[in-house]
């Protein structure tokens, strides 16, 4: 289901509704079927830059649409909503499929996988359309899978920017180092 705004943009800040960009760990996203080769770190950006292409999208190989997004967070993640812009003259991505906290899902897996949700989308060349997710089955997310399978006809998918609407729940921890436990306390350790 998408959803356009119902304000301008200009006039209300929709920056802070998109906050999880600064919650993706850019340095672990990867794209199976990428023409090239860590593009896919391009489409990632703060909302109000996401019309700024100068050129750096994720396109797929020549011939072949499909492609596969893997995003991890840095902290667990509420997903209410997902913004893509695509390219034009039918290369913006038509489906969108999501997997949640499954690493390492390649294109075998996602034909055989029932995905948590898919959406049918339009080409969105503003940004403004909101795929709206079902809220209470992406809570907790480590990491979001999305699957594209196909595009509006052209002979590959260009994606200039993918959002995250929704909110971090918690930094994840980092393991505890030292800890001495006393069984029975020295009251000569104790001054």
């Amino acid at each position: 289901m998408a959803c356009v705004h119902d304000h301008s943009c200009e006039d209300h800040d929709c920056s802070s509704n998109w906050s999880l960009y600064k919650h993706i760990d850019l340095s672990k996203v990867s794209a199976l079927n990428e023409a090239t080769p860590g593009s896919v770190k391009y489409v990632f950006k703060a909302w109000e830059d996401r019309l700024n292409s100068s050129g750096d999208h994720l396109e797929s190989n020549e011939g072949d649409p499909e492609l596969l997004v893997f995003i991890p967070f840095t902290s667990d993640v509420k997903i209410k909503g997902i913004s893509i812009v695509g390219g034009a003259d039918g290369t913006s991505p038509s489906k969108m499929r999501a997997f949640i906290n499954r690493d390492g899902i390649d294109f075998s897996d996602v034909q055989s996988m029932q995905a948590v949700q898919e959406w049918d989308l339009v080409e969105n060349m503003q940004g403004e359309l909101e795929y709206q997710t079902r809220y209470s089955k992406f809570q907790g997310v480590a990491n979001i899978t999305l699957h594209f399978p196909d595009n509006f006809g052209g002979d590959t998918t260009k994606i200039h920017y993918i959002g995250f609407k929704g909110e971090a729940t918690q930094l994840k921890r980092d393991a505890v180092v030292n800890i001495v436990y006393e069984i029975m306390p020295n009251p000569s350790d104790h001054k």
